[in-house]
Protein backbone atom coordinates (compact mmCIF):
# COMPACT_ATOMS: atom_id res chain seq x y z
CA UNK A 1 0.00 0.00 0.00
CA UNK A 2 3.18 2.45 0.28
CA UNK A 3 2.15 3.90 -3.12
CA UNK A 4 -1.57 4.56 -1.68
CA UNK A 5 0.11 6.06 1.37
CA UNK A 6 2.39 8.45 -0.49
CA UNK A 7 -0.65 9.85 -2.34
CA UNK A 8 -2.57 9.89 0.92
CA UNK A 9 0.49 11.49 3.40
CA UNK A 10 0.86 14.15 0.95
CA UNK A 11 -3.07 14.58 0.83
CA UNK A 12 -3.15 15.02 4.34
CA UNK A 13 -0.45 17.53 4.65
CA UNK A 14 -2.16 19.99 2.47
CA UNK A 15 -6.07 19.48 1.68
CA UNK A 16 -8.97 17.53 1.20
CA UNK A 17 -10.31 20.02 -2.17
CA UNK A 18 -10.10 18.36 -5.48
CA UNK A 19 -9.89 21.28 -8.67
CA UNK A 20 -11.32 20.87 -11.92
CA UNK A 21 -14.90 20.56 -10.63
CA UNK A 22 -18.03 21.71 -12.66
CA UNK A 23 -18.53 25.57 -12.06
CA UNK A 24 -22.92 24.43 -11.86
CA UNK A 25 -21.17 24.14 -8.19
CA UNK A 26 -20.29 27.02 -6.10
CA UNK A 27 -16.65 28.22 -6.59
CA UNK A 28 -14.31 26.84 -4.39
CA UNK A 29 -11.36 28.64 -2.72
CA UNK A 30 -7.65 27.61 -3.62
CA UNK A 31 -6.40 24.38 -2.63
CA UNK A 32 -3.63 26.05 0.15
CA UNK A 33 -6.96 27.47 1.77
CA UNK A 34 -8.79 24.45 2.60
CA UNK A 35 -7.60 22.52 5.47
CA UNK A 36 -8.93 20.52 8.61
CA UNK A 37 -7.85 23.65 10.60
CA UNK A 38 -9.61 26.66 8.83
CA UNK A 39 -12.52 25.12 7.19
CA UNK A 40 -15.79 23.49 7.67
CA UNK A 41 -16.94 26.01 9.77
CA UNK A 42 -20.38 27.35 8.07
CA UNK A 43 -22.93 25.23 5.86
CA UNK A 44 -21.24 26.74 3.06
CA UNK A 45 -18.13 25.09 3.70
CA UNK A 46 -19.41 22.08 3.87
CA UNK A 47 -20.85 22.30 0.47
CA UNK A 48 -17.84 23.34 -1.19
CA UNK A 49 -15.32 20.52 0.33
CA UNK A 50 -18.40 17.89 -0.90
CA UNK A 51 -18.33 19.78 -4.00
CA UNK A 52 -14.77 19.14 -4.41
CA UNK A 53 -15.58 15.31 -4.54
CA UNK A 54 -17.31 15.23 -7.76
CA UNK A 55 -14.68 15.56 -10.50
CA UNK A 56 -10.62 16.80 -10.55
CA UNK A 57 -7.59 15.12 -9.94
CA UNK A 58 -8.63 11.73 -7.94
CA UNK A 59 -11.49 10.74 -11.19
CA UNK A 60 -10.03 11.90 -14.11
CA UNK A 61 -6.99 9.09 -14.13
CA UNK A 62 -9.77 6.32 -13.54
CA UNK A 63 -12.17 8.38 -16.42
CA UNK A 64 -9.30 8.55 -18.79
CA UNK A 65 -7.88 5.10 -18.33
CA UNK A 66 -10.06 2.55 -16.65
CA UNK A 67 -13.71 3.75 -17.84
CA UNK A 68 -14.07 2.76 -21.53
CA UNK A 69 -11.09 0.23 -21.49
CA UNK A 70 -12.34 -1.72 -18.63
CA UNK A 71 -16.28 -1.71 -19.12
CA UNK A 72 -16.25 -1.77 -22.90
CA UNK A 73 -12.92 -3.44 -24.02
CA UNK A 74 -12.75 -6.02 -21.04
CA UNK A 75 -16.55 -6.74 -21.24
CA UNK A 76 -15.77 -7.27 -26.02
CA UNK A 77 -17.86 -4.07 -26.19
CA UNK A 78 -15.06 -2.57 -28.01
CA UNK A 79 -11.81 -3.01 -29.07
CA UNK A 80 -8.57 -0.67 -29.37
CA UNK A 81 -4.87 -1.47 -30.52
CA UNK A 82 -1.79 0.17 -30.34
CA UNK A 83 -2.38 -0.09 -26.32
CA UNK A 84 -0.98 -3.02 -24.69
CA UNK A 85 -2.34 -3.16 -21.36
CA UNK A 86 -6.04 -3.16 -23.22
CA UNK A 87 -5.11 -5.87 -25.55
CA UNK A 88 -4.17 -7.59 -22.19
CA UNK A 89 -7.80 -6.37 -21.28
CA UNK A 90 -9.20 -8.01 -24.57
CA UNK A 91 -7.14 -11.26 -24.47
CA UNK A 92 -7.91 -12.00 -20.75
CA UNK A 93 -4.10 -11.65 -19.75
CA UNK A 94 -4.23 -9.09 -17.70
CA UNK A 95 -1.36 -9.16 -15.52
CA UNK A 96 -0.06 -7.00 -11.88
CA UNK A 97 1.52 -4.80 -14.27
CA UNK A 98 -1.41 -3.69 -16.34
CA UNK A 99 -1.33 -0.36 -16.44
CA UNK A 100 -4.84 0.33 -16.75
CA UNK A 101 -5.71 -1.98 -13.60
CA UNK A 102 -2.86 -0.05 -11.20
CA UNK A 103 -5.14 3.50 -12.05
CA UNK A 104 -7.92 1.63 -11.45
CA UNK A 105 -7.03 0.89 -8.12
CA UNK A 106 -5.02 4.13 -6.95
CA UNK A 107 -8.13 6.28 -8.54
CA UNK A 108 -10.53 4.62 -6.46
CA UNK A 109 -8.47 4.56 -3.05
CA UNK A 110 -7.29 7.90 -3.78
CA UNK A 111 -11.18 9.16 -4.33
CA UNK A 112 -12.15 6.45 -1.02
CA UNK A 113 -9.07 8.52 0.55
CA UNK A 114 -11.04 12.26 0.11
CA UNK A 115 -13.79 10.84 1.24
CA UNK A 116 -12.48 9.71 4.40
CA UNK A 117 -10.69 13.08 4.86
CA UNK A 118 -14.06 14.89 4.52
CA UNK A 119 -16.09 12.52 6.64
CA UNK A 120 -13.32 12.59 9.32
CA UNK A 121 -13.23 16.64 9.02
CA UNK A 122 -16.65 17.18 9.40
CA UNK A 123 -17.47 14.98 12.30
CA UNK A 124 -14.05 16.01 14.30
CA UNK A 125 -13.90 19.51 12.89
CA UNK A 126 -17.43 21.47 12.03
CA UNK A 127 -18.84 23.34 15.13
CA UNK A 128 -22.25 22.69 16.84
CA UNK A 129 -23.72 25.99 15.30
CA UNK A 130 -24.04 24.06 11.85
CA UNK A 131 -26.77 21.72 12.31
CA UNK A 132 -26.96 17.86 12.62
CA UNK A 133 -28.84 17.64 9.43
CA UNK A 134 -26.76 19.47 7.33
CA UNK A 135 -23.35 17.86 8.78
CA UNK A 136 -25.07 14.11 7.72
CA UNK A 137 -26.30 15.66 4.31
CA UNK A 138 -22.86 16.69 3.59
CA UNK A 139 -21.21 13.47 5.14
CA UNK A 140 -23.99 11.12 3.04
CA UNK A 141 -22.11 12.40 -0.47
CA UNK A 142 -19.02 11.35 1.27
CA UNK A 143 -20.27 8.40 1.79
CA UNK A 144 -22.33 8.15 -1.39
CA UNK A 145 -19.59 8.11 -3.59
CA UNK A 146 -17.06 5.76 -1.34
CA UNK A 147 -19.47 3.63 -1.44
CA UNK A 148 -19.55 3.90 -4.65
CA UNK A 149 -15.85 3.54 -5.30
CA UNK A 150 -15.77 0.31 -2.73
CA UNK A 151 -17.98 -1.33 -4.78
CA UNK A 152 -16.19 -0.83 -7.69
CA UNK A 153 -13.24 -2.64 -6.11
CA UNK A 154 -15.37 -5.35 -4.89
CA UNK A 155 -16.32 -5.98 -8.56
CA UNK A 156 -12.92 -6.08 -9.82
CA UNK A 157 -10.89 -7.81 -7.43
CA UNK A 158 -12.96 -8.73 -4.80
CA UNK A 159 -11.20 -8.76 -1.55
CA UNK A 160 -9.76 -5.87 -1.11
CA UNK A 161 -8.31 -3.58 2.05
CA UNK A 162 -10.97 -1.01 3.71
CA UNK A 163 -9.90 1.57 4.98
CA UNK A 164 -12.07 4.59 6.97
CA UNK A 165 -9.02 6.99 8.45
CA UNK A 166 -6.27 7.32 6.20
CA UNK A 167 -4.10 8.96 9.15
CA UNK A 168 -3.88 5.64 10.64
CA UNK A 169 -1.92 3.88 7.65
CA UNK A 170 0.86 6.21 8.31
CA UNK A 171 1.40 4.52 11.67
CA UNK A 172 -0.20 0.84 10.37
CA UNK A 173 0.44 0.57 6.44
CA UNK A 174 0.49 -2.75 6.35
CA UNK A 175 -3.05 -4.19 6.40
CA UNK A 176 -5.55 -7.09 5.37
CA UNK A 177 -8.04 -7.67 2.39
CA UNK A 178 -10.85 -8.22 3.78
CA UNK A 179 -13.72 -10.53 2.59
CA UNK A 180 -15.32 -9.83 -0.69
CA UNK A 181 -19.05 -10.07 1.02
CA UNK A 182 -17.50 -7.17 3.60
CA UNK A 183 -16.45 -5.07 1.53
CA UNK A 184 -19.67 -4.77 -0.15
CA UNK A 185 -21.55 -5.05 2.89
CA UNK A 186 -19.40 -1.59 3.48
CA UNK A 187 -20.53 -0.37 0.27
CA UNK A 188 -24.07 -0.93 1.13
CA UNK A 189 -23.63 0.53 4.78
CA UNK A 190 -22.22 4.07 3.09
CA UNK A 191 -25.25 3.80 0.72
CA UNK A 192 -27.69 3.05 3.20
CA UNK A 193 -26.69 6.05 5.50
CA UNK A 194 -26.35 8.28 2.63
CA UNK A 195 -30.09 7.05 1.32
CA UNK A 196 -31.38 8.23 4.92
CA UNK A 197 -29.97 11.64 4.74
CA UNK A 198 -29.47 12.52 1.22
CA UNK A 199 -32.38 14.92 0.28
CA UNK A 200 -34.99 14.38 -2.39
CA UNK A 201 -33.33 16.96 -4.35
CA UNK A 202 -30.42 19.62 -4.79
CA UNK A 203 -28.91 21.51 -6.96
CA UNK A 204 -28.07 19.91 -10.35
CA UNK A 205 -25.40 17.72 -10.38
CA UNK A 206 -25.29 16.42 -6.54
CA UNK A 207 -26.57 13.55 -5.44
CA UNK A 208 -30.08 13.03 -3.55
CA UNK A 209 -31.51 10.12 -1.65
CA UNK A 210 -32.67 8.53 -5.09
CA UNK A 211 -29.42 8.45 -6.63
CA UNK A 212 -28.05 6.47 -3.40
CA UNK A 213 -30.99 4.37 -3.33
CA UNK A 214 -30.47 3.87 -6.87
CA UNK A 215 -26.64 2.50 -6.09
CA UNK A 216 -28.10 0.45 -3.26
CA UNK A 217 -30.30 -1.35 -5.79
CA UNK A 218 -27.33 -2.28 -8.05
CA UNK A 219 -25.24 -3.59 -5.31
CA UNK A 220 -27.98 -5.51 -3.60
CA UNK A 221 -28.47 -7.09 -6.90
CA UNK A 222 -24.91 -8.07 -7.31
CA UNK A 223 -24.43 -9.54 -3.49
CA UNK A 224 -27.85 -11.25 -4.57
CA UNK A 225 -25.57 -13.80 -6.41
CA UNK A 226 -22.45 -13.86 -3.94
CA UNK A 227 -21.66 -17.44 -2.89
CA UNK A 228 -24.73 -19.14 -4.11
CA UNK A 229 -25.13 -22.67 -5.93
CA UNK A 230 -27.33 -24.00 -8.48
CA UNK A 231 -27.64 -21.00 -10.84
CA UNK A 232 -30.16 -19.08 -8.19
CA UNK A 233 -29.77 -15.68 -6.14
CA UNK A 234 -30.55 -14.71 -2.25
CA UNK A 235 -34.16 -14.03 -2.26
CA UNK A 236 -33.56 -11.51 0.66
CA UNK A 237 -31.03 -9.47 -1.60
CA UNK A 238 -33.21 -9.94 -4.38
CA UNK A 239 -36.10 -8.13 -2.79
CA UNK A 240 -33.80 -5.10 -1.34
CA UNK A 241 -32.96 -4.66 -4.90
CA UNK A 242 -36.60 -4.20 -5.69
CA UNK A 243 -37.16 -2.50 -3.02
CA UNK A 244 -34.79 0.45 -3.65
CA UNK A 245 -35.16 0.42 -7.42
CA UNK A 246 -38.83 0.18 -6.97
CA UNK A 247 -38.94 3.26 -4.91
CA UNK A 248 -36.71 5.20 -7.07
CA UNK A 249 -38.85 3.84 -10.13
CA UNK A 250 -41.96 5.01 -8.72
CA UNK A 251 -41.05 7.76 -5.97
CA UNK A 252 -38.56 10.00 -7.30
CA UNK A 253 -40.63 12.01 -9.79
CA UNK A 254 -37.96 11.28 -12.29
CA UNK A 255 -38.48 10.61 -16.23
CA UNK A 256 -36.62 9.09 -18.63
CA UNK A 257 -35.36 11.84 -21.59
CA UNK A 258 -37.37 11.40 -24.35
CA UNK A 259 -34.74 11.57 -26.86
CA UNK A 260 -31.64 8.71 -26.16
CA UNK A 261 -28.75 11.12 -28.18
CA UNK A 262 -29.54 13.93 -26.27
CA UNK A 263 -27.98 11.86 -22.54
CA UNK A 264 -25.34 12.45 -24.17
CA UNK A 265 -25.17 16.44 -25.14
CA UNK A 266 -23.38 18.88 -23.01
CA UNK A 267 -26.51 21.00 -23.24
CA UNK A 268 -28.50 18.28 -21.17
CA UNK A 269 -25.89 17.72 -18.41
CA UNK A 270 -27.60 16.88 -14.70
CA UNK A 271 -30.74 16.14 -16.95
CA UNK A 272 -33.15 14.22 -14.83
CA UNK A 273 -32.24 10.58 -16.05
CA UNK A 274 -28.86 11.61 -14.55
CA UNK A 275 -28.79 10.43 -10.67
CA UNK A 276 -25.15 10.45 -10.14
CA UNK A 277 -22.44 12.14 -13.05
CA UNK A 278 -18.85 13.36 -12.56
CA UNK A 279 -18.78 17.36 -12.87
CA UNK A 280 -16.27 18.57 -15.15
CA UNK A 281 -15.29 21.95 -15.77
CA UNK A 282 -13.66 23.09 -19.07
CA UNK A 283 -9.70 23.95 -19.27
CA UNK A 284 -7.02 22.79 -16.55
CA UNK A 285 -4.27 20.61 -17.02
CA UNK A 286 -3.24 17.20 -17.94
CA UNK A 287 -5.32 14.72 -16.22
CA UNK A 288 -7.27 17.16 -14.23
CA UNK A 289 -10.45 17.14 -16.68
CA UNK A 290 -12.87 14.69 -18.85
CA UNK A 291 -10.15 13.34 -20.91
CA UNK A 292 -12.97 11.16 -22.96
CA UNK A 293 -12.52 13.16 -26.00
CA UNK A 294 -9.19 12.07 -26.84
CA UNK A 295 -10.99 8.53 -28.31
CA UNK A 296 -12.87 10.70 -30.60
CA UNK A 297 -12.70 9.11 -34.24
CA UNK A 298 -12.84 12.08 -36.25
CA UNK A 299 -10.41 14.83 -36.90
CA UNK A 300 -9.30 18.24 -35.94
CA UNK A 301 -12.82 19.23 -37.23
CA UNK A 302 -14.85 17.57 -34.50
CA UNK A 303 -12.10 18.38 -31.93
CA UNK A 304 -12.24 20.50 -29.13
CA UNK A 305 -9.44 23.02 -30.00
CA UNK A 306 -7.81 21.61 -33.39
CA UNK A 307 -6.54 18.32 -31.73
CA UNK A 308 -8.04 15.37 -32.95
CA UNK A 309 -8.38 12.06 -30.79
CA UNK A 310 -5.59 9.85 -30.81
CA UNK A 311 -7.21 6.27 -29.34
CA UNK A 312 -9.36 4.84 -32.45
CA UNK A 313 -11.66 2.67 -29.86
CA UNK A 314 -14.42 1.64 -31.77
CA UNK A 315 -17.54 -1.32 -31.36
CA UNK A 316 -16.06 -4.89 -31.56
CA UNK A 317 -18.23 -7.19 -34.37
CA UNK A 318 -20.43 -8.82 -31.67
CA UNK A 319 -21.31 -5.73 -29.95
CA UNK A 320 -22.68 -3.82 -33.53
CA UNK A 321 -24.92 -6.50 -34.62
CA UNK A 322 -26.40 -6.99 -31.42
CA UNK A 323 -28.45 -4.09 -32.74
CA UNK A 324 -31.71 -4.66 -35.17
CA UNK A 325 -32.33 -2.49 -37.53
CA UNK A 326 -34.83 -0.37 -35.63
CA UNK A 327 -32.56 0.40 -33.03
CA UNK A 328 -30.53 3.03 -35.00
CA UNK A 329 -31.70 6.01 -32.44
CA UNK A 330 -29.23 3.97 -29.64
CA UNK A 331 -26.22 2.58 -32.11
CA UNK A 332 -25.94 5.78 -33.82
CA UNK A 333 -25.73 8.22 -30.33
CA UNK A 334 -23.31 5.04 -29.13
CA UNK A 335 -21.64 3.96 -32.28
CA UNK A 336 -20.15 5.87 -35.37
CA UNK A 337 -20.55 3.78 -38.81
CA UNK A 338 -19.68 4.69 -42.34
CA UNK A 339 -21.67 7.38 -43.63
CA UNK A 340 -23.34 8.61 -40.39
CA UNK A 341 -24.04 12.29 -40.36
CA UNK A 342 -24.06 14.33 -37.17
CA UNK A 343 -25.57 17.72 -37.47
CA UNK A 344 -24.76 18.53 -34.18
CA UNK A 345 -20.77 18.39 -34.53
CA UNK A 346 -19.07 21.16 -36.34
CA UNK A 347 -22.52 22.43 -36.52
CA UNK A 348 -20.74 26.10 -37.82
CA UNK A 349 -19.62 24.12 -40.64
CA UNK A 350 -22.44 22.19 -41.51
CA UNK A 351 -22.11 19.08 -39.38
CA UNK A 352 -20.04 16.00 -39.65
CA UNK A 353 -19.94 13.03 -41.86
CA UNK A 354 -18.44 10.21 -40.73
CA UNK A 355 -15.97 8.57 -43.14
CA UNK A 356 -14.86 5.81 -41.41
CA UNK A 357 -15.72 2.46 -40.63
CA UNK A 358 -16.63 2.70 -37.36
CA UNK A 359 -15.70 4.48 -34.14
CA UNK A 360 -17.25 5.90 -30.65
CA UNK A 361 -20.06 8.31 -30.87
CA UNK A 362 -21.23 8.85 -27.30
CA UNK A 363 -18.86 10.84 -24.98
CA UNK A 364 -17.85 12.88 -28.63
CA UNK A 365 -19.25 16.15 -28.16
CA UNK A 366 -17.53 18.27 -30.61
CA UNK A 367 -16.25 21.93 -31.00
CA UNK A 368 -15.75 24.59 -28.30
CA UNK A 369 -18.31 26.47 -30.52
CA UNK A 370 -20.77 23.11 -30.09
CA UNK A 371 -20.16 23.20 -26.37
CA UNK A 372 -20.61 27.28 -25.97
CA UNK A 373 -17.41 26.33 -24.00
CA UNK A 374 -14.10 28.86 -25.25
CA UNK A 375 -11.67 27.28 -22.45
CA UNK A 376 -12.32 23.49 -23.33
CA UNK A 377 -9.59 21.70 -24.89
CA UNK A 378 -9.44 17.94 -25.98
CA UNK A 379 -8.37 16.75 -22.38
CA UNK A 380 -10.99 18.97 -20.72
CA UNK A 381 -14.51 18.08 -22.14
CA UNK A 382 -17.05 19.61 -20.48
CA UNK A 383 -19.76 16.75 -20.46
CA UNK A 384 -20.97 15.31 -17.61
CA UNK A 385 -20.49 11.60 -17.57
CA UNK A 386 -23.49 9.86 -16.07
CA UNK A 387 -22.42 6.77 -13.83
CA UNK A 388 -25.44 6.16 -12.73
CA UNK A 389 -28.76 6.77 -14.35
CA UNK A 390 -32.09 6.47 -14.32
CA UNK A 391 -32.60 3.68 -17.33
CA UNK A 392 -30.23 1.49 -15.21
CA UNK A 393 -32.40 1.26 -12.71
CA UNK A 394 -35.48 0.57 -14.39
CA UNK A 395 -33.32 -2.18 -15.83
CA UNK A 396 -32.40 -3.28 -12.27
CA UNK A 397 -35.64 -2.87 -11.43
CA UNK A 398 -37.22 -5.44 -13.96
CA UNK A 399 -34.17 -7.34 -13.48
CA UNK A 400 -34.91 -8.05 -9.82
CA UNK A 401 -38.73 -8.92 -10.38
CA UNK A 402 -37.79 -11.61 -12.50
CA UNK A 403 -35.41 -12.69 -9.76
CA UNK A 404 -34.72 -16.56 -9.83
CA UNK A 405 -37.52 -17.26 -12.35
CA UNK A 406 -37.04 -18.54 -15.82
CA UNK A 407 -38.76 -15.76 -17.62
CA UNK A 408 -41.89 -13.03 -16.26
CA UNK A 409 -44.66 -11.05 -17.78
CA UNK A 410 -44.95 -9.54 -14.47
CA UNK A 411 -46.62 -6.27 -15.59
CA UNK A 412 -44.05 -3.66 -13.18
CA UNK A 413 -41.53 -5.35 -14.70
CA UNK A 414 -42.39 -5.19 -18.28
CA UNK A 415 -43.29 -1.88 -17.72
CA UNK A 416 -40.06 -0.64 -16.78
CA UNK A 417 -38.28 -2.87 -18.92
CA UNK A 418 -40.00 -1.82 -22.20
CA UNK A 419 -39.83 1.99 -20.88
CA UNK A 420 -36.21 1.47 -22.40
CA UNK A 421 -37.00 -0.14 -25.19
CA UNK A 422 -39.46 2.28 -26.38
CA UNK A 423 -37.75 5.35 -25.72
CA UNK A 424 -35.25 3.71 -28.34
CA UNK A 425 -37.93 3.03 -31.07
CA UNK A 426 -38.40 -0.59 -29.95
CA UNK A 427 -41.30 -2.68 -29.30
CA UNK A 428 -42.16 -3.82 -25.97
CA UNK A 429 -41.41 -7.04 -24.74
CA UNK A 430 -44.08 -9.48 -23.90
CA UNK A 431 -41.90 -11.25 -21.78
CA UNK A 432 -37.95 -11.22 -20.32
CA UNK A 433 -35.75 -13.31 -19.17
CA UNK A 434 -31.81 -13.02 -17.69
CA UNK A 435 -30.64 -13.12 -21.46
CA UNK A 436 -32.82 -10.73 -22.76
CA UNK A 437 -31.95 -8.22 -19.68
CA UNK A 438 -28.57 -8.80 -20.34
CA UNK A 439 -29.04 -8.12 -23.61
CA UNK A 440 -31.31 -4.75 -23.52
CA UNK A 441 -28.63 -3.51 -20.70
CA UNK A 442 -25.39 -4.22 -22.83
CA UNK A 443 -26.83 -1.70 -25.45
CA UNK A 444 -29.02 0.47 -23.41
CA UNK A 445 -25.34 1.11 -21.77
CA UNK A 446 -22.53 0.51 -23.94
CA UNK A 447 -20.14 3.12 -24.46
CA UNK A 448 -21.09 3.31 -20.32
CA UNK A 449 -18.80 1.37 -18.73
CA UNK A 450 -21.79 -1.12 -17.28
CA UNK A 451 -21.60 -4.35 -19.10
CA UNK A 452 -18.42 -5.82 -17.33
CA UNK A 453 -20.33 -4.89 -14.06
CA UNK A 454 -23.31 -7.10 -15.27
CA UNK A 455 -20.74 -9.77 -16.29
CA UNK A 456 -18.88 -10.58 -12.72
CA UNK A 457 -22.97 -10.51 -11.59
CA UNK A 458 -23.74 -13.16 -13.61
CA UNK A 459 -20.46 -14.76 -13.09
CA UNK A 460 -21.06 -15.09 -9.22
CA UNK A 461 -24.45 -17.38 -9.28
CA UNK A 462 -24.23 -18.66 -13.11
CA UNK A 463 -20.02 -18.88 -13.74
CA UNK A 464 -20.73 -21.10 -17.10
CA UNK A 465 -23.64 -18.93 -18.63
CA UNK A 466 -21.09 -15.60 -17.86
CA UNK A 467 -17.88 -17.35 -19.04
CA UNK A 468 -19.88 -18.56 -22.71
CA UNK A 469 -20.99 -15.28 -23.25
CA UNK A 470 -17.16 -14.59 -22.81
CA UNK A 471 -15.60 -16.92 -25.01
CA UNK A 472 -18.90 -16.78 -27.14
CA UNK A 473 -18.31 -12.83 -28.40
CA UNK A 474 -15.84 -12.39 -31.67
CA UNK A 475 -13.75 -9.75 -29.84
CA UNK A 476 -12.77 -7.73 -33.09
CA UNK A 477 -12.95 -4.64 -35.01
CA UNK A 478 -14.88 -4.81 -38.77
CA UNK A 479 -14.97 -2.79 -41.45
CA UNK A 480 -17.84 -1.82 -43.56
CA UNK A 481 -17.46 -1.29 -47.32
CA UNK A 482 -20.68 -0.88 -49.58
CA UNK A 483 -23.00 -2.40 -46.44
CA UNK A 484 -20.69 -5.25 -46.41
CA UNK A 485 -19.32 -5.83 -42.96
CA UNK A 486 -15.63 -7.74 -42.85
CA UNK A 487 -14.78 -8.75 -39.08
CA UNK A 488 -11.04 -8.26 -38.88
CA UNK A 489 -8.59 -9.76 -36.62
CA UNK A 490 -8.58 -9.39 -32.87
CA UNK A 491 -5.74 -7.45 -31.35
CA UNK A 492 -3.73 -10.00 -30.04
CA UNK A 493 -4.55 -13.85 -29.01
CA UNK A 494 -7.49 -14.28 -27.30
CA UNK A 495 -7.21 -16.88 -24.41
CA UNK A 496 -10.30 -18.46 -23.35
CA UNK A 497 -12.07 -17.18 -19.96
CA UNK A 498 -12.30 -18.76 -17.54
CA UNK A 499 -13.99 -18.11 -14.07
CA UNK A 500 -10.43 -16.56 -12.95
CA UNK A 501 -10.65 -14.04 -15.67
CA UNK A 502 -12.94 -12.23 -13.31
CA UNK A 503 -11.26 -11.46 -10.83
CA UNK A 504 -7.79 -9.90 -11.59
CA UNK A 505 -4.16 -9.70 -9.72
CA UNK A 506 -3.58 -6.89 -6.93
CA UNK A 507 -0.92 -4.45 -8.66
CA UNK A 508 2.19 -5.84 -8.22
CA UNK A 509 4.06 -2.78 -7.08
CA UNK A 510 1.08 -2.88 -3.76
CA UNK A 511 1.93 -6.47 -3.46
CA UNK A 512 5.60 -5.19 -3.04
CA UNK A 513 5.03 -2.82 -0.65
CA UNK A 514 2.29 -4.48 1.46
CA UNK A 515 3.23 -8.36 1.47
CA UNK A 516 -0.16 -8.67 3.82
CA UNK A 517 -2.10 -8.36 0.60
CA UNK A 518 -1.40 -11.72 -0.34
CA UNK A 519 -2.35 -13.21 2.83
CA UNK A 520 -5.95 -14.80 3.26
CA UNK A 521 -8.25 -12.32 3.61
CA UNK A 522 -9.72 -11.34 6.75
CA UNK A 523 -13.44 -10.42 8.31
CA UNK A 524 -14.16 -6.62 8.72
CA UNK A 525 -17.62 -7.15 10.74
Amino acid sequence: MRLILDKIIAFLLVTIAITGCSKSFLDRPPLSQISADNFYQTTGDLRLATAALYAGTPWADWNYTCYLPVGEVLSGNMAVGYWGDAVQLNTFTVTGLNGIMISNWKGMYNIIAHCNVTINAIAQKAPASITDKDKNAAIAEARFIRGFAYYNLAVLWGAVPVIEDNSQLIVSPLINRIKTEDVYKFAINDLAFAAANLPPTDAAGRVTTWSAQGMLSKVYLTVAGLNQQGGTRNQAYLDSAKKYAGNVCKNSGRALVNNYADLFKTQFNDNPESLFALQWAPGGGWLEGNMLQIYSPGGVEISANGSAGWFAISPTIDMYQLYKAKDSVRRKATFMINGDYYPELNAAGGGFKYTGSSGLKKHIIGTNKDNSAPTMTLTSSTEHNALLRLADVYLIYAEAILGNSGSTADGEALHYFNEVRTRAGMAPAPRIDIDSVIIERRIELAGEGQYWIDLVRLSYYNPVKAIGKLNGERRAPFTISNGVITPGDPYGIVTPATIQSFTFPIPSSEVTANPKLLEAPVSYY
